[in-house]
Order: C-alpha cells, then structure tokens, then sequence
C-alpha cells in the first residue's frame, strides 16, 4: 500500500495520541541492526514513500525521498559517472536510502572517502507532533548552525523518520585495481600503517584469514586517476587481481555476502591505528584496520572492556546465541548518555519513534 506524506503523518499523529510506539521500516533489510524489535510491532512503513526529487551532476547532489532503493539511486549516479563515495551496504535489492542513513553504515572506501555522516547535506524529519522538520541544506557551503541532519546518521530512527535526505555524491575514479599479499595478520596490520604515511592512492583494504586451505591475504584497492594508481601498484607490490575477481570481492565486503558473515555471533570492533592483533577468534580486518569483524562467542564484557581500554568499541552486530540482555552497542560513557537522553526528549518526547532500538535505555 503506498502512503503520502500526509497519511504519514496522520498515522504518527494517531499514534501519539494513542500512546502508541511505531517502528519505522523501509526495505527491511537492516532489522537485524540495533537492540532487537518488540514481538508484535507497530510500522511506520516508508517503503513507498520514494523517488529521486531533485539531482544535479555538476553540483555533486542528490536529494531523494527516504523509500528510494539504494539500487535506483546508484543506477541513476553511474549514468552520470558519479557514485555514493561510502558504500553503504545494501543488504539486498530492497535496501533503501533511508534505512542507509538511519543505520549509519559506510562499505570498504569509508577510509579513503569519509563516513556516511560527512556526506549528509540536509535532511526532512517527520517528527512526533506531525511536523515535517527541515534540517541542513542542498549546497555543500550550507554549515551554518547546529548540524542536525548529520546528527540523524546512524540515529536508527530514535528522533524521528526521515523521509527525505540531501547527499554529496562523488565522480567515480577514473582508475580502479586491486592487489594481493600473503600476509600474517600482524604484517598485514603493520603494512597499512606504513602505507597511511604515503602518497598512495589505497581506496580500501581487506585482510581475510587462512580458510579451506587458502593462506591468510590482504587484498589492497587503490583509486584514482590511471598514473597514481599504476605508481600505487609498484608501491603495494603483491600480486595483480582480475578486475572481475576484485569486483566480487568488494561487492561481497561491501553487501556482506562474503561466507565470512555467515558466522554468529558477529561483533563489529572499530579500533584506532596501531592495535595489534587481538587473537580473541576468527577476525576480518577492513579500512586498514580499524575495523574488525570477529566472530566468536566471547564474553561481552571482557571484549568491550579490552576494546575500549584500547581506545575502540566493540558492537554486537549479529547476535546469534548471545542472550538478550547484553545491548548490542558499545555502552556510552554517562556524559555522552545524558547527551543521548537530552535529544530523545527534545526531538521525541512522547517516545513514539524506534523505541529501545538505539541504546536500551529509551
């Protein structure tokens, strides 16, 4: 059933006076992410609520409504040779922009390129009162002010639904290609500290361990015009990967389709450079390290107390057996948490929005 934006908001109007939760759901390929959804949950459903409303190529934006597929919007920027510079996990062909932003997710050239959050312009939210608010602009100069619509990345609908998102977009490079070393975890890590001091044009780095008789590799993209990225190549040395193959693989990192994801429970660690080799089970390295894919059932607590004295933060992506009680993001400090607290009760008092999906709490 599609719904206009007035019957939205009619339906969070209703929802409120009735003192009622909704659930916010666009393609629903991102359920999984967060504290897990009530039994029998209201939706707020945005999945019709979509189109492109506003592109334009030489200014580098695009404004869409928040139901658009991820897959309608990449098809539209590769016709122009321009892209979304994060990768955002799609998690299937269902997966739309808001969803992407909600959940805050950047792919394998978030270390070259930024997060999502760097490349949100403006935003509309839809907020408890009915009101549909406007956050940001459509320029990239537009930084006046408090930046809320930045704010609103990775918030998993906690303030309020966003039904309409203003991105920066990017040219695609003009070059891509994809090198391979056998490499032990330790060296692989070593390596892409030694490469963030130089000149290289490294877009994304993946480091896979030993499986089904395969040695432990670290697989290096490099983008950019044809002479850096054939100057990076000498430089990363290893060996060349078909563009084929190296397609596969960054799409599977990318979407996580790799096998490696299979496995739960899957923790999502982001570390700062320079942290050695954990050894607390199976783990997939991205972005030069900083962040880790582990899986194993290890004991929460332990992990996130070792992850943070290392200046990390450990995330229960995948909860698979772990029991229910333990939150699925890294705890937060108290100043931060009553920071959290304050702009739930500004942007959503009546708690009608996602409740309990960011932080336990609220």
């Amino acid at each position: 059933m599609e719904f206009t934006l007035s019957e939205l908001t009619e339906q969070v109007v209703t929802a409120r006076a009735a003192k009622r939760t909704l659930m916010i759901r666009g393609g629903g390929t991102r359920l999984f992410y967060g504290e897990p959804l009530p039994e029998s949950p209201t939706w707020l459903d945005l999945s019709t609520y979509q189109g492109v409303v506003g592109y334009e190529p030489s200014e580098l934006v695009l404004t869409a409504r928040a139901g658009t597929p991820l897959s309608e919007i990449e098809s539209l920027l590769a016709s122009k040779g321009q892209m979304l510079a994060f990768e955002p996990p799609r998690f299937g062909a269902a997966g739309t922009l808001g969803g992407c932003i909600a959940a805050g997710m950047s792919g394998p050239r978030r270390m070259a390129a930024g997060a999502l959050g760097d490349f949100v312009l403006g935003a509309r939210l839809l907020n408890a009162d009915g009101n549909v608010l406007r956050f940001g602009g459509e320029v990239m100069k537009n930084v006046a002010g408090y930046d809320v619509s930045r704010l609103l990345a990775g918030s998993l609908g906690v303030l309020g639904a966003l039904v309409e998102v203003s991105i920066k977009v990017v040219p695609r490079p003009q070059s891509e290609a994809t090198r391979v070393l056998e490499l032990s975890e330790a060296d692989a890590l070593a390596q892409c500290l030694n490469w963030r001091s130089k000149p290289i044009p490294v877009s994304a780095t993946a480091w896979l361990p030993a499986a089904a008789g395969q040695p432990a590799r670290l697989y290096v993209r490099l983008s950019g015009n044809e002479s850096a990225v054939r100057e990076g190549q000498g430089a990363i040395g290893g060996e060349p990967l078909a563009d084929a193959e190296a397609e596969a693989l960054w799409l599977s990192l990318r979407d996580q389709t790799h096998p490696f994801f299979t496995q739960q429970p899957m923790w999502r660690l982001s570390l700062p450079p320079r942290v050695v080799p954990l050894n607390l089970g199976p783990t997939l390295h991205e972005w030069g390290g900083g962040l880790r894919w582990l899986a194993a059932d290890t004991d929460p607590a332990a992990l996130r107390s070792r992850v943070q004295a290392l200046g990390g933060s450990a995330c229960l992506y995948r909860r698979g057996s772990v029991a229910g009680g333990i939150p699925s993001f890294h705890p937060l400090a108290s100043g931060v948490m009553q920071i959290h607290q304050r702009l739930k009760q500004e942007f959503d008092p009546a708690g009608v929005f996602n409740a309990h999906r960011l932080v336990p709490e609220f």
